[in-house]
C-alpha cells in the first residue's frame, strides 16, 4: 500500500499545483477530523500505442490494481476503462483516451506528429502519469486540435496528468448529500458543471456525481502563455445493490459524459452541448 500512497502523493502534488490550484481550498473547506478519502482519479490520453490506455494503466497493475469495467462514450469518440485495488482503501482509477482514427486525417496527423516526439523511454517511469506535456506544442495547433474535441486540445495542452480527484460524500459526516456539497462550494465562490444538471446520476443507478468547472490556468506554449481550462474536482456518493450491502464501485456512461465537460473551454459560457 506504501507505493499506492507515494503514486497517488505524486499525482495530487501535480494536480493542485499545475492543473487545478482550487482544490487545495476545497480540500481544506471539506476536510474534517478525518482526511477526505478520494473515491478517483481520471486520466486520459490518445488510443495511440506509445501512450495508449493500456501503457497509462500498467503503472498501477504494477501495484496491484486489476480491471473492473469497460465504458463507450460514441458521441466524444472515447473508450475507457477502471481500475481497482484489492485494498478497499485505495482509490479507484478513470483512464480514458481517444479514439483518434476517428476524426478528421489533419486532426490525426497532427496528433501522431505530437505524440511521435515522446521518447520511449519515458514510458517506462510511472512519474509520466503526472509528468505534464511530452511534446511541443503552439498555440494555433492548440486550437486546431480543440475545435473537433475539447478532450484531445486539453490533453495536447497538458500532457499526462490526473485531470480530477474525487472526494467520497459516503466518507463524510458533516455532508451526505451531493446537493449540500454543490451548495457549499457555490457560497464559497466555486462554479458547478451544470452540463446534464448539477447533480448527475441518481440512487437509481447507484451513484451521484457534481463536478466544479475547470480552473483557468496559464499554460505555457512554444509562442507564448495563454490561459486555458485545467482541471476540476470532483464529489461522488455511491449506493448499495441492496440495504446493507457493498457500494456499487463502477461508473455511469451517461453521468460521465457530462463530467468530461467540465474542461469545456465554453463551459463558463453556460454551453451544455
Amino acid at each position: 500500500m506504501e507505493r499506492v500512497v507515494q503514486l497517488f502523493d505524486d499525482l495530487w502534488q501535480d494536480y493542485v499545483q499545475r492543473l487545478c490550484p482550487s482544490a487545495q481550498a476545497i480540500h481544506d473547506l471539506l476536510t474534517e477530523e478525518e482526511p477526505l478519502f478520494n473515491d478517483h482519479i481520471a486520466l486520459r490520453t490518445f488510443n495511440l500505442p506509445k501512450v495508449g490506455l493500456d501503457r497509462l494503466a500498467a503503472p498501477f497493475i504494477a501495484i496491484g490494481y486489476q480491471p473492473a469495467g469497460r465504458y463507450h462514450f460514441e458521441g466524444k469518440k472515447l473508450y475507457a476503462e477502471h481500475f481497482e485495488h484489492p485494498n478497499p482503501l485505495a482509490p479507484k482509477v478513470f483512464i480514458s483516451e481517444l479514439m483518434v482514427g476517428q476524426f478528421s486525417s489533419l486532426f490525426q496527423e497532427t496528433v501522431r506528429e505530437l505524440i511521435d516526439q515522446v521518447p520511449e523511454q519515458a514510458m517506462r517511469d510511472p512519474s509520466f502519469l503526472y509528468g505534464g506535456r511530452r511534446w511541443d506544442l503552439d498555440f494555433a495547433t492548440y486550437e486546431l486540435l480543440a475545435a473537433e474535441s475539447n478532450y484531445a486540445g486539453w490533453l495536447a495542452a497538458h500532457g499526462f496528468g490526473a485531470n480530477h480527484f474525487t472526494v467520497s460524500l459516503n466518507h463524510l459526516e458533516q455532508f451526505t448529500e451531493v446537493a449540500e456539497v454543490n451548495h457549499l462550494l457555490r457560497h464559497n465562490g466555486f462554479a458547478i458543471n451544470t452540463a446534464g444538471g448539477e447533480v448527475k446520476g441518481s440512487p437509481a443507478v447507484l451513484l451521484e456525481q457534481s463536478a466544479t468547472l475547470a480552473d483557468q490556468v496559464e499554460v505555457g506554449f512554444t509562442d507564448g502563455v495563454h490561459t486555458i481550462p485545467g482541471g476540476f474536482y470532483e464529489f461522488a456518493k455511491r449506493y448499495p445493490f441492496e440495504d446493507d450491502g457493498p457500494l456499487f464501485s463502477g461508473f455511469v456512461e451517461a453521468s460521465a459524459d457530462k463530467i468530461f465537460e467540465s474542461t469545456d473551454a465554453k463551459a463558463d459560457e453556460g454551453s451544455d452541448k
